[in-house]
């Protein structure tokens, strides 16, 4: 099966590429951004026509789309951009695989939770209250794709960190080694996500899909959760990174959200309930620590 996968040079594109070599499957990456090195066709996903040009020339039958505006802060002064990424090249993306009978995978967001209180793991048909311009920007995506009519598995993830790129693991583990003391907010509870784990489900999704064929839709289109088991707060977070690391002598204390201005309220509460993705494809889902673990086990090693 031919694979177009966007936003390839980032964290969740960059384990796809990992992945893809344990697969039959002919993969094509694409970005915006060329890296030293590393094997990119450019395609910006906002031009439908370079998209329906790249889905015919490569016979493209399924595309996961890694792409996204994810700067949460600064989208709530980038709004138009922020759109156009989040919620309009979704909905193109969709289109060139309705257009050819495809699967569209869509990466989405706890984001698009957040608006009511609620402290129960969040459910795929729980209603979106979105907070900010990301999170809106990235549940429009999820209805434009829905609107299409195409194939489509949407899946909303949380606190993705990966050995690659920028993300909250290597920042603290930087802030542990180099600082005495560290605060961390305590209010916000989710999932750490390991993004080579979800890169792993997205891979038995499209199994899944080519076993299947389907000729006349996809049985298991729909909308599914996945992050790692599990709950904790930032500020756990900081802790066990720190304690993986070695980095005992900064002492690391928790504070409110409160305490750290931002343009947008994030999640109080965003843990994903995974029942089911679990159930319908059988996926298997590591416990946050032990994902943990194996990240910063490869950082270590490739340094």
């Amino acid at each position: 099966m031919n694979i177009l996968v966007t936003g390839a040079n980032g964290q969740l594109g960059n384990e796809m590429r990992i992945i893809s070599k344990q697969t039959e499957d002919n993969y094509t990456f694409t970005d915006v951004v060329e890296v030293d090195g590393v094997e990119t066709a450019m395609l910006d996903i906002t031009d439908a026509e370079a998209v329906r040009r790249m889905v015919t020339e490569n016979d493209i039958r399924c595309i996961v789309n890694c792409a996204a505006y994810t700067n949460v802060d600064k989208a709530e002064s980038d709004e138009a951009l922020c759109r156009k990424l989040n919620a309009e090249a979704p909905r193109i993306l969709a289109g060139a695989m309705k257009e050819v009978g495809g699967l569209l995978v869509q990466i989405s967001t706890d984001y698009v939770f957040g608006g009511d209180p609620y402290n129960t793991p969040c459910r795929e048909d729980q209603k979106g209250t979105p907070t900010g311009v990301y999170g809106a920007t990235k549940l429009e995506g999820e209805k434009n794709i829905e609107a299409t009519g195409c194939d489509y598995v949407i899946i909303r993830t949380a606190w993705l960190y990966s050995e690659f790129g920028k993300n909250f693991v290597k920042t603290m583990l930087n802030l542990t080694a180099a600082k005495p003391k560290l605060t961390v907010v305590f209010d916000q509870a989710g999932t750490p996500t390991y993004a080579y784990d979800l890169a792993d489900a997205i891979r038995t999704v499209l199994a899944d899909y080519a076993n299947e064929n389907p000729q006349s839709g996809y049985s298991k289109t729909g909308v599914y959760h996945f992050s790692n088991e599990g709950v904790c707060s930032w500020f756990d977070f900081t802790k066990k990174i720190a304690e993986l690391a070695g980095n005992t002598g900064c002492d690391i204390q928790p504070c409110h959200s409160d305490e750290f201005p931002s343009p947008v309220k994030r999640p109080a509460y965003s843990v994903l309930d995974k029942t089911k993705i679990k159930e319908t494809f059988g996926v298997k889902v590591p416990y946050w620590t032990d994902s943990l673990k194996v990240c910063m086990d490869n950082m270590k090693a490739t340094k």
